[in-house]
């Protein structure tokens, strides 16, 4: 990607004086009798990625369509570079790129007569427009597709297809839905890599189903469930809340289940015991528990081992284990 067609100067009014790039308060929206989305509030600063992470019904895409000025709340404020969504939602919609689940496209266009629509739509000045199609081509790999007609597309190029769109007006916002659905492994990569490589110049709010993907991409993360907020956060932030801790898991040589037992608490750091058991091949096979906080940090990998030795064990096998972001998200939304 040539990274000077993609950086306007001056483009962040709220971002050069400190304030979030997005703003969301006390946001509620109700279909009816149905509350989609209940009092939910959060920031995006510039140049962060933002993960949506919630079960189907969450409110996930709601939110980004409020954000992109295509549904308003029935309550709450929401800014998007200092600009109600409610008060001028067609300069809100200047600064976003919107992939939505289900791309809009055109079949009988070639990507080429797309992208030309697409800038036509955008208001792109003429002298300007061939630069920013070649630049969306490069950026989602399209050179050589353009020709091509979109119907004639695999789901991959389709989507990319739809992605440049989303970032032909270079906008300092992103708002993707689900952006590598549908895509094998290969394309999930590629996607990975320019919404990462997206992120380190834009604003990009990612909303996916796929937890390696907020693990891999996103600073943060927004857990939804049953349209409110579960957590938000970094994943690691959200575990120390959540009372989480590291799990270690041991094969041990040497001696049987109560000797072990016996000599954990010289291990200190106040691990409790989880299991301790004879396995059929003469080890032992312990795991324990260590909470987080001041008192986690008195046991390390070194410290098991310099215990071990001096209870005259061998280590056959050890593994730590966090709080990962699959479990916090099952405790959150179950």
């Amino acid at each position: 990607m040539k990274e000077a067609l993609f950086c306007i100067p001056g483009r962040l009014n709220a971002a050069k004086e400190g304030s979030p790039l997005i703003e969301v308060k006390n946001l509620s929206k109700r279909y009816g009798n149905v509350e989609a989305v209940r009092d939910v509030s959060f920031s995006v600063g510039a140049d962060q990625v933002l993960g949506f992470l919630g079960p189907n019904g969450a409110g996930k895409t709601t939110i980004m369509k409020i954000l992109t000025g295509y549904h308003f709340p029935s309550e709450g404020s929401v800014l998007v570079d200092g600009i109600s969504v409610e008060d001028d939602p067609v300069e809100v919609k200047k600064r976003i790129g919107y992939l939505p689940e289900n791309v809009p496209l055109y079949g009988d266009f070639t990507v080429d007569e797309y992208l030309a629509f697409a800038a036509d739509a955008r208001l792109i000045p003429r002298g300007e427009r061939k630069k920013r199609i070649e630049a969306s081509l490069e950026a989602c790999a399209l050179g050589d597709r353009r020709s091509r007609k979109i119907e004639t597309l695999s789901k991959g190029y389709r989507q990319r297809a739809g992605l440049s769109q989303a970032i032909l007006h270079d906008p300092p916002i992103l708002i993707l839905d689900e952006p590598t659905g549908g895509l094998d492994p290969n394309q999930i990569i590629e996607i990975r890599s320019l919404i990462k490589e997206l992120g380190k110049r834009k604003t990009v709010i990612l909303s996916t189903h796929i937890l390696p993907e907020v693990e891999a991409v996103c600073g943060r993360v927004l857990i939804l469930n049953e349209g409110r907020i579960a957590a938000q956060g970094t994943a690691e932030e959200i575990a120390g809340t959540m009372k989480g801790g590291d799990t270690w898991e041991l094969i041990l040589k040497g001696a049987g289940a109560e000797t072990i037992k016996a000599r954990l608490p010289l291990l200190g750091g106040g691990p409790g015991i989880g299991t301790v058991e004879n396995a059929e091949d003469r080890t032992v096979r312990l795991s324990f528990f260590v909470p987080a906080g001041s008192r986690k940090d008195l046991v390390s990998g070194e410290r098991i081992f310099d215990w071990a030795v001096a209870c005259g064990f061998k280590i056959l096998g050890m593994n730590r284990k966090k709080l990962s972001l699959e479990d916090i998200f099952v405790k959150l939304t179950a």
